[in-house]
């Protein structure tokens, strides 16, 4: 049930991300740039032809196989994942990074460009969409949740291992 569960999820997001792409496109494409809050925030209509922050302009068929290969690589992690509790955390975190992907790849193979339109006038922030926020905030959990993971199976072996039995001199020269 859980796995069904993260795909409707997965979907979900996946729909968000599109919805959100097409109303730029609908309503913002046309007046490029609705501000929000002056100075700070604004809805801005960009067609990204590169990856994250613009790098790599033009190389739509290299996105295209990069995202399917790094794709068959978290659908492999959340496979071989543990199957304990503790993990579904990562899992989650995985459904929506490839929810991101998804996203962004329905763009570039669709249109050739993925649409973009929040941006951050106050720090000048790259211009980004739902997707990118997936992919980078779960990024980031994955991250986390995978250092307190590590951290918290260290301790748990280090508080079951056997104490060592020093054994005496006498008991040494016995054979004990």
């Amino acid at each position: 049930m859980f796995h069904i569960i993260m795909v409707v999820i997965g979907i979900l997001f996946v729909a968000l991300d599109q919805f959100t792409k097409y109303l730029a496109v609908v309503y913002l494409s046309p007046i490029r740039e609705h501000v929000l809050i002056p100075g700070v925030f604004s809805l801005l209509y960009l067609e990204n032809r590169g990856m994250a922050f613009g790098l790599f302009y033009g190389g739509r068929w290299v996105f295209v196989v990069l995202t399917i290969i790094i794709m068959s690589g978290i659908i492999y992690n959340y496979i071989t994942l543990p199957k304990t509790r503790p993990y579904n955390v990562i899992r989650v975190m995985l459904v929506l990074l490839t929810a991101g992907a998804i996203g962004n790849l329905i763009d570039r193979v669709r249109q050739g460009f993925v649409v973009d339109m929040f941006y951050f006038s106050l720090i000048n922030f790259p211009v980004f969409n739902v997707a990118d926020v997936l992919v980078v905030v779960s990024v980031i959990a994955i991250g986390i949740v995978y250092i307190y993971l590590s951290k918290t199976e260290e301790k748990e072996k280090e508080r079951t291992k056997e104490p060592k039995i020093v054994k005496s001199n006498s008991e040494k020269e016995s054979g004990l």
